[in-house]
C-alpha cells in the first residue's frame, strides 16, 4: 500500500505513564497499586441496590442518549443545592463516562490545526483527546511553591494564540490537589470571553476538598450564562466511588440541545440505563459518604505528608483537594524509569510524573484513597526504596 490510510495522530499515540505501569502488574497481590485514581472502598450499598432494583424492573433497554430524563433532574436539583444555580434542563447530559464528556467538550471545540491550552500538571487525556482531534497542546504550569500550587493567569493570557479555541482546567486538580479560587475561576471565564474562545472546566473532583468534608470546590457554573461556550464536567466516579460504573454529567451550552443529543449517539448511544439509577441514589442520599470519604482522604493525605513529605529528597507541597500526592524527589531525572524500579523492587505501583505534562520528570504521582493500614505499608516500602538509592 503506497499510502497509509490511519491518521498520524492515531499511530502516535502511547499508553500514559501511568498504565505503563500498571500494565506490568495489574491484579499481582503483592503489589500496593497507588496508580489509578480510585479508592478500595465499593460502591455504597444504597447506590448498588439501586441499580438492582433497576434491573429487576427491567431496564436494560436503550433509552434516552442524553440520560434518562429521571437522572437529568435529579442532577438539577444536586447542583442548586450545592452551588445556587438553577441550570436549565436542556444544558444537562449524561453521554456515559467522564471520560467521555471530556472527548464530546474536545469534539465540539477543537479541529484540525486548532490550539488548547491546557493548565498543568494536567490528567494526560486530555491531551490524547486534543490529539485524536488534530489540535495541538499548549501548556500552562502550575507556578510550584513555596507553600502550595498556584495558577499565574497573566502566563495564561500570554499563551491565547490566534488559533487558541478552548481553554482547560481541571479544579480539584489530578495529579498537584491544587484547588483553584472564585477569583482565579472568574479570571479565567473572562480571558475566555475576551477571546472569544470555550472553556473546559474538570470538576469530577468537586468534592474532594480535604480541609472540608462535606463542602465543594468553587465552580465556574455560576459566573457563566446559559448559553456561553463553557462545558463543565463531572461524574460520579470520585465522590460516591463509583469508577466502574462509567456514569458522569456535562453542562453545556443551551443553544446545543440537539447537537449533543446526537454526539452521546454517536459516542455512546447512551449511558448504561440501570446504572442512571444509581445515580441518582448517590445524588439524594450519598450525602453521608461523601463527607466520610473525604475525611478518610484528609487523615491520608496527613500521612503522606509525615511519611512522604518528611523525606529530605522530596519535596511535597500539601494537598488541598483530590486525592494525590504528587512529590518532587531529588535525584530522578527519568521518573518513567523510577516508577518501574519502585514497582520491582518495593512492590507499590505509582504513575510517572512525565505523564501529566511538561516540567514533570522529577515527579511522581500516588493516589493515597486506599486504606490507611495499606497507604501506610506502600509509604513506608517507597521510602525505603528513596533510602537504598
Amino acid at each position: 500500500m503506497s499510502r497509509d490510510p490511519i491518521r498520524p495522530e492515531i499511530r502516535e499515540l502511547e499508553l500514559s505513564g501511568i498504565m505503563k505501569i500498571a500494565t506490568r502488574a495489574l491484579g499481582d497481590p503483592d503489589v500496593i497499586p497507588l496508580w489509578f485514581g480510585e479508592s478500595d472502598v465499593v460502591t455504597p450499598d444504597f447506590v448498588r441496590q439501586a441499580a438492582v432494583r433497576a434491573l429487576g424492573e427491567g431496564r436494560t433497554f436503550y433509552s434516552f442518549p442524553r440520560g434518562v430524563p429521571e437522572l437529568r433532574g435529579a442532577i438539577r436539583r444536586y447542583l442548586a443545592r450545592i452551588y445556587g444555580v438553577d441550570v436549565h434542563p436542556d444544558r444537562i447530559h449524561v453521554p456515559g463516562s467522564t471520560m467521555l464528556t471530556v472527548t464530546i467538550a474536545g469534539q465540539c471545540l477543537l479541529e484540525p490545526g486548532a490550539e488548547i491550552v491546557l493548565i498543568g500538571p494536567y490528567w494526560p487525556n486530555i491531551r490524547n483527546v486534543a490529539r485524536v482531534c488534530g489540535a495541538r497542546v499548549v501548556e500552562v504550569r502550575l507556578e510550584e511553591g513555596p507553600e502550595r500550587w498556584w495558577l499565574d493567569v497573566d502566563r495564561v493570557a500570554a499563551a491565547i494564540g490566534p488559533r487558541t479555541r478552548a481553554l482547560y482546567v481541571n479544579s480539584p486538580s489530578n495529579p498537584t490537589g491544587w484547588v483553584a479560587s472564585g477569583d482565579e475561576l472568574a479570571a479565567l471565564v473572562e480571558l475566555c470571553r475576551r477571546h472569544g474562545i470555550g472553556l473546559i472546566s474538570d470538576e469530577v473532583y468537586h468534592r474532594h476538598v480535604l480541609d472540608d468534608p462535606g463542602g465543594v470546590a468553587p465552580s465556574v457554573l455560576p459566573l457563566v450564562g446559559d448559553d456561553e461556550p463553557v462545558f463543565v464536567l463531572n461524574g460520579f466516579s470520585k465522590a460516591w466511588a463509583m469508577t466502574g460504573w462509567r456514569l458522569g454529567w456535562m453542562v453545556a451550552p443551551k443553544s446545543l440541545v440537539e447537537p449533543m443529543a446526537v454526539l452521546c449517539e454517536c459516542n455512546n448511544t447512551g449511558a448504561t440505563t440501570f446504572a442512571q439509577w444509581g445515580g441518582i441514589a448517590a445524588l439524594e442520599e450519598g450525602e453521608g459518604f461523601v463527607r466520610d470519604f473525604v475525611a478518610r482522604c484528609a487523615a491520608n493525605r496527613d500521612l503522606v505528608m509525615e511519611i512522604l513529605g518528611t523525606h529530605p529528597r522530596v519535596h511535597l507541597l500539601r494537598p488541598a483537594g483530590a486525592f494525590y500526592a504528587f512529590p518532587r524527589i531529588e535525584g530522578v531525572g527519568d521518573s518513567l524509569a523510577f516508577c518501574r524500579q519502585v514497582l520491582e523492587r518495593a512492590k507499590v505501583g505509582i504513575a510517572a510524573g512525565y505523564t501529566f505534562g511538561e516540567g514533570n520528570e522529577s515527579h511522581v504521582r500516588l493516589c493515597f484513597a486506599i486504606a490507611p493500614e495499606r497507604l501506610r505499608t506502600a509509604l513506608e516500602r517507597l521510602r525505603a526504596e528513596l533510602e537504598r538509592r
